[in-house]
């Protein structure tokens, strides 16, 4: 019978049906960091509990780690008391771990593709939003709560509510100075931010399949942000390509049985789905968010259309038919578990090249992990980025969600490669923050203002 990967995963995880309906689902990966489990290993302790496979668990530092300064102890007293119980957490149940000055720490989401801990065909949870990031490799990833990374941590195992299947077809060229990011934004821009609850999102077409697995990373890190519970591109030569070799990949003739398994579980060609939707590569423009929730966006040549009673027309300071074009910035901050890979930093530093970051802009570069950092320096990128006047940082998730002293102040307007641009997100209650793409960021800090990145690229391939 034809089938989608998700219910091939799906099906081949189920360990039983609950009597509330849901399905009980083992979990092949779990990734922690040091915000949503203390209150799980607590859990665990008051009911005598152990980690049922702690082999299957990975934990890492990211969210509240300061990227100014390493060194420890934090001077965030409660930075270094969250990494100190996750230290003491992981060793007493014998959790791998990788602290702040260990070659695998970085954001768990970047990590977990990077070592080869994701892979095909699994399910993966962790608790954090942007699970169905893993996604695109063709593994079924959920964000989690606390309660849940209570039950993972115990059983391996997580009940979740059977999704419907949204099949997304991205088709044709997209122009230059148009990313990932861009397409994602304007998929969420055309469903919604509540259009995929319910759902998982299958994306695919000949755009897709084009991109390498760090952009399909971008585009099925936001599924969240449109309502859907996961997001999952097939696996392809592509993403064996990525993984061949890679520490916890499977090696030599395991490799290969491997690939042939993987290769099983995509789409059928024939599956059934419950809802498709297509976009064309070409009408993608570059595109911002103006409002307050990532649907909320335009592309940068386009004027905002809306309610004026809206209360994001209020809290940003726009009005319908403004454009954001133009509009100054504060802050200009490239990173976050979306757009920090190697590929995102290249591309921002080839706009970067030979400018400086206006006076009035704070601008930042936060690599997603060690590895990263390590792979940009190794080609200079980071003194390109420092010759214009950002700050080169540490890795982690910085002023993505600002639990650590990256923040915004007052009413300052950011240009980020981020994921969310809700009130607050960036640590200050009236700061507000616009999304887009890492070369559209570069552009805007060097202008000083939103502009059109495919301007900047008419002088870089002069």
């Amino acid at each position: 019978m034809a089938n989608t990967l998700f219910h091939k995963v799906w099906d081949t995880h189920t360990v039983r049906r609950l009597p509330s309906g849901q399905t009980q689902l083992f979990a092949g990966l779990h990734l922690i960091h040091e915000v949503t489990s203390p209150q799980a290993f607590d859990m665990l302790r008051q009911h005598g509990w152990r980690v049922a496979f702690p082999e299957r668990t990975f934990a890492t530092v990211d969210h509240i780690v300061p990227t100014s300064s390493q060194r420890r102890p934090f001077l965030d007293v409660m930075a270094e008391e969250m990494t100190v119980a996750l230290e003491r957490n992981c060793r007493e149940f014998g959790i791998p771990f990788w602290p702040p000055d260990h070659e695998n720490q970085g954001i768990v989401h970047v990590i977990g593709p990077e070592l080869g801990l994701t892979q095909p065909g699994m399910v993966i949870a962790c608790g954090d939003s942007h699970t169905s990031t893993h996604g695109a490799f063709g593994a079924i990833a959920f964000g989690i709560g606390t309660s849940q990374v209570r039950d993972v941590l115990a059983s391996q195992s997580l009940a979740l509510d059977p999704l419907k299947v949204r099949r997304i077809d991205v088709n044709g060229r997209l122009n230059p100075g148009v990313y990932a990011k861009d397409v994602i934004l304007t998929i969420i821009r055309r469903l919604g931010v509540r259009g995929g609850v319910g759902y998982a999102y299958e994306y695919g077409g000949d755009t897709i399949d084009r991109m390498s697995l760090e952009e399909r990373m971008t585009i099925c890190n936001m599924s969240i942000e449109g309502g859907a519970r996961a997001g999952y591109v097939n696996p392809d030569d592509t993403t064996f390509a990525f993984l061949k070799g890679r520490r916890f990949a499977p090696q030599g003739a395991a490799f290969d049985r491997a690939v042939a398994w993987w290769r099983s579980l995509a789409s059928d060609a024939n599956a059934g789905y419950d809802d498709r939707v297509g976009l064309t590569a070409g009408s993608i423009e570059p595109t911002v968010t103006w409002g307050i929730n990532p649907g909320q966006s335009v592309g940068v040549g386009e004027r905002i259309d809306g309610d004026a009673r809206d209360e994001a027309f209020a809290f940003m300071g726009f009005h319908p038919g403004d454009r954001v074009a133009g509009t100054k910035i504060d802050v200009a901050f490239i990173g976050s578990c979306t757009n920090s890979r190697l590929s995102d930093l290249e591309e921002a530093a080839r706009i970067v090249r030979g400018h400086k970051v206006a006076p009035h802009v704070k601008a930042l570069v936060v690599p997603g992990s060690r590895t990263v950092s390590q792979a940009a320096e190794a080609r200079g990128l980071h003194e390109i980025f420092r010759s214009a006047g950002f700050e080169w940082r540490g890795a982690g998730c910085s002023m993505c969600l600002a639990m650590n002293p990256d923040r915004l102040e007052g009413r300052q307007i950011c240009a980020s490669s981020s994921n969310r641009n809700f009130k607050g997100r960036q640590g200050s209650p009236t700061g507000r923050t616009l999304l887009m793409s890492p070369a559209m960021v570069a552009a805007a800090a060097i202008a000083g203002e939103v502009v059109d990145v495919r301007t900047m690229l008419d002088e870089v391939t002069a």
